[in-house]
């Protein structure tokens, strides 16, 4: 097993991305923490992991709040004894979040707060715990749109994940001589619910699938996937990356000189 012995915490971890990446890392012998805002859901997780032999718990958590950052790093050393992987992956996309013209404050605000200061946060609580532990890995969820900017105006999603990767990077610098490796994922549209809600109207998710060289949105499990390779003592010399996943879409975006 993969994770065996370690100790994975999960942001987002009720749906989509988070969910699919807790069920593989404890399928491969990690014990798991489900942090999301949504208690149900991540109970849900936690018992269908329990229900296959693994070992994992649910916190509900705002990644937005520092106090609440705090408490679900306390929970998982509480519960577990350390910390040795923490994927800061929750994230949203808010609908009215469109071009730099006429994108409100508030939703500014919102999607910054949750995708660009949640990582932070995630990162300013977990990793004294991986210091504790002897080390680890981040893995923080960007996006393609960090690498090239989006063809359809979201300016404060672009800027919360093209904040994201250049924190990862940071991190990765400072404490690579303390054993601990953060790396970023940049995924291409992945079938979420969410996205399917998004994309509704079929001439939309039209106009994002063509610039998919395969020709499809990523599943979830894909990016778990990846995620599970870098949480792995497989890629103990990845620092500092920048992890695309996105079936071509930045290659696509590349102009040839």
């Amino acid at each position: 097993m993969r994770l065996r012995e370690k100790v994975a915490l999960i942001t987002g971890g009720a749906s989509g991305i988070g969910k699919a990446s807790a069920l593989q890392f404890a399928r491969e012998g990690a014990k798991i923490v489900v942090a999301d805002i949504d208690r149900e859901s991540s109970e849900k997780v936690v018992a269908e992991i329990q229900a296959a032999g693994g070992a994992a718990a649910a916190v509900v958590t705002d990644v937005a709040d520092r106090e609440s950052v705090q408490g679900m790093i306390a929970f998982c050393e509480e519960t577990f004894g350390r910390l040795d992987v923490l994927f800061n992956n929750a994230g949203i996309f808010h609908p009215d979040d469109g071009s730099v013209l006429d994108t409100g404050d508030d939703i500014w605000d919102r999607v910054i707060d949750i995708n660009l200061k949640g990582v932070f946060l995630g990162c300013r609580y977990g990793i004294p715990a991986m210091l504790r532990s002897g080390g680890g890995s981040i893995i923080n969820t960007a996006s393609f749109v960090a690498l090239h900017g989006s063809a359809t105006s979201q300016i404060a999603y672009t800027a919360s994940k093209g904040g994201v990767l250049s924190m990862t990077k940071e991190i990765a610098v400072e404490f690579a001589r303390q054993n601990i490796r953060a790396n970023a994922i940049c995924p291409g549209p992945v079938q979420t619910p969410l996205l399917a809600e998004l994309l509704a109207d079929p001439q939309r998710r039209q106009r994002r699938l063509v610039h998919i060289p395969i020709g499809r949105f990523a599943n979830a499990e894909e990016i778990a996937s990846a995620a599970l390779f870098l949480a792995s003592d497989e890629a103990s010399y990845i620092t500092g990356s920048t992890f695309t996943v996105d079936g071509g879409i930045t290659t696509a975006y590349v102009t040839p000189e």
